[in-house]
């Protein structure tokens, strides 16, 4: 199976959805001539032409609802984010229009469109250009929320996601882009709403999603050596969320941790934590614990954001706190 990168396993997906189905087409600042800020539409501009790779002015309230009338008569829009901070302009309509358009019309209107682009903290971007917001878009009802953590999943969930009949959100790890992974050359698909075990093991869950896969995974590796066995549950999907893979590992190791990259109040976590203690209370031996995002503005300084972050040293600490070790 071929070794690729994070950012090419979204470029073949494109690729082969745009081959398969002429009503698709991507919209967004710098997809075309530029290829897009991280080259996830490398070379498509000259396969499928300026008709179907549609460079925008910075506008992103008004390319994303050009994108979700173009849904509603039929065709089948990806439209990039630059960044899903810039995200903030167009969510009026995202969330008053792309997500409820299907149930204020009675069902006349199908909106099958994807939004898609990098999301969370990179290197040094600063507070408006860091933020981990996938919590405020799986809280709405009519969009659908994916995160995928490697390519393999990346490719086969934004296929699945292109052929959707809904919205759907897709936010790709900004720093994932380089990462690679064996990924199939052939046509696959991974159902939306689907979790994934990305890590077997007997101690103590880990629920961890996007990038945060890799640093629950370098936990693991940490923690295996003290003899302490992770199992790694991947949600890929935020909303519709599959939470019997949680619960089922949650009554084997009976305990938990949760890594995520957004602030703490509000956030995923603590909804997760909610259903873990509704289905599975009696199967807990501890309290389940969260690895979060600092509770401040992404700090500039090196040093500081580093701090900001949730570390692989940060969850073996939390997981070392829920076997009561420390």
């Amino acid at each position: 199976m071929p070794l690729i990168s994070y950012r090419d396993a979204l470029n073949q997906a494109l690729r082969e959805e745009l081959r398969r189905d002429p009503n698709v087409f991507l919209m967004g600042e710098e997809v075309g001539v530029y290829q897009g800020a991280y080259k996830v539409s490398k070379g498509l501009l000259q396969e499928f032409g300026e008709r179907r790779i549609i460079d925008t002015p910075i506008t992103e309230e008004g390319f994303t609802g050009v994108g979700i009338g173009a849904a509603m008569v039929g065709l089948r829009p990806v439209i990039e984010m630059m960044t899903w901070n810039f995200s903030l302009l167009a969510m009026d309509q995202i969330i008053n229009g792309a997500a409820k358009m299907r149930y204020m019309s009675g069902g006349q209107f199908k909106i099958p469109i994807v939004v898609r682009g990098p999301g969370g903290a990179a290197h040094q971007l600063a507070a408006q250009h860091s933020q981990s917001i996938e919590s405020w878009y799986a809280h709405v009802p009519g969009l659908k929320v994916v995160a995928p953590s490697t390519p393999y999943d990346a490719k086969g969930l934004l296929k699945s996601a292109i052929r959707d009949d809904d919205p759907v959100i897709f936010f790709e790890g900004e720093t994932l882009y380089g990462s690679k992974g064996e990924v199939p050359a052939e046509d696959y698909t991974i159902p939306i709403g689907v979790a994934d075990i990305k890590r077997e093991g007997t101690d103590v869950t880990l629920v961890a999603w996007s990038k945060m896969v890799s640093v629950a995974m370098k936990a693991a590796e940490t923690l295996a050596a003290e003899g302490i066995s992770c199992e790694i549950v991947d949600p890929r999907s935020l909303r519709p969320f599959d939470d019997a893979p949680i619960l089922a590992s949650v009554r084997k190791t009976n305990r938990c941790v949760i890594v995520e990259e957004g602030w703490p109040y509000v956030g995923l976590g603590a909804q997760i934590a909610y259903q873990i203690q509704q289905a599975a209370f009696s199967d807990l031996d501890a309290p389940v614990t969260r690895v979060t995002g600092a509770d401040v503005p992404m700090p500039y300084a090196k040093n500081l954001e580093h701090m900001a972050m949730p570390s692989p040293t940060r969850v073996v600490a939390a997981v070392r706190e829920v076997l009561y070790l420390d």
